[in-house]
């Protein structure tokens, strides 16, 4: 591992040993290693090793909260933040029993305050070194950190990156067996999703997450692309190479899409985000305008999260309402 500053050589010690390793102190885990463990996962370029499981876990996004809680970790939280809608029902009574530290995302002070063992982060704003809260930072005082592979800063993730994180996180809480079965259950909605589909041609989709002078949309490098791809779409702002980005009004109108989704998140409603849309005279021959065909998704379906398999179901009959359910 490598670090920004030199240090003395017993001063740089504890860092790199916070950083690389999480393991107890002193006690009988200290000299014996948790059944299943050491663990050593490599997450966005950093390597820990794990000798135990988190115990005081924190989760700062609301698509890594609900990956903890699908595999029934709620009493491995110490504390959680930002939510961007509603907790599924089927997690409610779960994420209800952990402590809220903020609103949005806590402070440094806040997220020590609750005495973390691990932090879990959604997007590379919960690890904003500006507010103390980096990565390094973290582990100079010897909290391990998981940041959710779609905000890695190489490579367009898939379905299959889903998978690979909740097997990981599964290992680091030392409940592989529920993340295999979460895994197993997941692969079986998507094949029954293009089982349904049976091949049929991909409509063309834009993204309308929000914007006026510009739209701010769904580029090629978000989990959001191979969710329209499986749910048989065809983004068409595949080509901008970012999660999301902005697009110029004149470049959705030479696109042509068929359909648009709207993600449903925030003060904007979707009532308000289709009168904009429908309203405007640029967007006037559009397909998707003409036609008044949307679609609809929470901003929380369409992030790595354990909502992607039941949401490339609902875009799909979205989509292709023909196909049913």
């Amino acid at each position: 591992m490598t670090r920004r500053h030199r240090l003395p050589l017993a001063a740089a010690l504890l860092p790199l040993l916070a950083a690389c390793t999480a393991a107890p102190a002193s006690g009988p885990d200290a000299a014996k290693p948790a059944p299943g463990f050491p663990y050593t996962v490599t997450n966005c370029g950093e390597t820990t090793t794990f000798r135990a499981p988190p115990k005081r876990a924190v989760t700062m996004n609301q698509h890594v909260t609900e990956i903890l809680l699908a595999l029934g970790l709620e009493k491995s939280l110490a504390g959680t933040a930002y939510l961007d809608d509603a907790i599924l029902p089927a997690y409610r009574k779960a994420y209800d029993s952990v402590p809220v530290l903020s609103k949005e995302y806590p402070s440094k002070e806040a997220l020590l305050a609750a005495n973390p063992d691990f932090v879990y982060g959604g997007y590379a704003s919960a690890f904003d070194a500006k507010d103390g809260r980096g990565r390094d930072d973290l582990a100079r005082t010897g909290i391990a950190t998981r940041l959710n592979a779609e905000s890695c800063p190489a490579g367009t993730p898939t379905v299959d990156d889903l998978y690979r994180e909740v097997t990981e996180v599964g290992r680091t809480f030392g409940v592989p067996d529920r993340a295999e079965k979460w895994n197993e259950e997941a692969r079986a909605t998507v094949a029954a999703t293009e089982k349904r589909l049976g091949g049929l041609d991909p409509v063309s989709v834009f993204v309308y997450d929000s914007g006026d002078k510009t739209a701010f949309t769904a580029g090629g490098k978000g989990i959001g692309n191979e969710l329209i791809a499986r749910a048989g779409g065809r983004n068409v702002f595949a080509d901008l190479p970012k999660a999301f980005g902005d697009a110029t009004w004149e470049q959705v109108v030479a696109r042509k899409p068929e359909v648009i989704v709207i993600y449903d998140y925030g003060s904007t409603s979707v009532e308000q985000k289709k009168k904009r849309l429908l309203d405007d005279p640029v967007l006037q021959d559009v397909p998707a305008v003409r036609n008044r065909r949307f679609a609809v998704l929470p901003l929380s379906d369409t992030v790595l999260g354990v909502r992607v398999p039941a949401a490339v179901d609902k875009l799909a009959a979205q989509l292709h309402p023909a196909t049913g359910r």
